[in-house]
């Protein structure tokens, strides 16, 4: 089976304001004890979201008018810190397939393209425009365009950047490498067999 191309997001907007949001942030440790990934996205962001009883904080993401939501947007340097898998599998795994964020921290970014899930770059002051659109109706369509590299929102569009070769990755559907290797293993088997020190083995 080809791997899904990933040429855009489309859905609503949820936004998460500040700089340096790290991996503890986005996913604190004692919930990394797990042996699948399944259920991590009930965490996400929990030590900001929860109070120590479990009852809700004030925090964009337990705001009922964003639930649904399917496109994150933050700050610089987003994803830092440690380098757990775990942070955008939390993410995937709540329901959002993208984030829109100034920039991102390298390993975050990697892992998160590994997964599908689109990170782009755009200017503060562009975020700022989706977010105002989202905070001013939070059913606004928000369409991350990874083919024109732009987003189009509430009749506006801002451009957007992302690595070329993640970029390319996702649009071209070669963005899981695991997935590739296995998607592959009819060739592997035919050429192994046409190896006289296999065929021994």
């Amino acid at each position: 089976m080809a791997l899904e191309k990933i040429t855009q997001i489309a859905g609503r907007a949820v936004h998460v304001p500040g700089n340096d949001i790290d991996t503890d942030r986005i996913i604190p440790a004692r919930f990394m004890k797990c042996v699948t990934f399944d259920g991590l996205g009930e965490f996400l962001f929990y030590d900001v979201r929860k109070n120590a009883d479990g009852t809700d904080k004030p925090h964009p993401l337990n705001e009922p008018r964003f639930k649904g939501a399917s496109i994150l947007l933050s700050g610089s340097n987003f994803g830092c810190g440690s380098s757990r898998e775990h942070a955008p599998q939390a993410i995937q795994k709540y329901g959002l397939k993208a984030v829109i964020a100034e920039n991102f921290a390298e390993i975050f970014f990697g892992n998160s393209t590994g997964l599908g899930i689109p990170c782009v770059s755009a200017s503060r002051e562009d975020i700022t425009k989706i977010a105002a659109a989202v905070e001013k109706d939070p059913q606004t369509q928000v369409v991350i365009d990874l083919v024109k590299l732009e987003v189009r929102f509430a009749g506006q569009s801002v451009k957007i950047t992302q690595r070329e070769s993640a970029r390319d990755a996702l649009v071209n559907g070669r963005w899981d490498p695991i997935g590739e290797l296995l998607e592959g293993l009819p060739t592997v088997k035919q050429t192994a067999a046409a190896l006289p020190y296999f065929a021994n083995a």
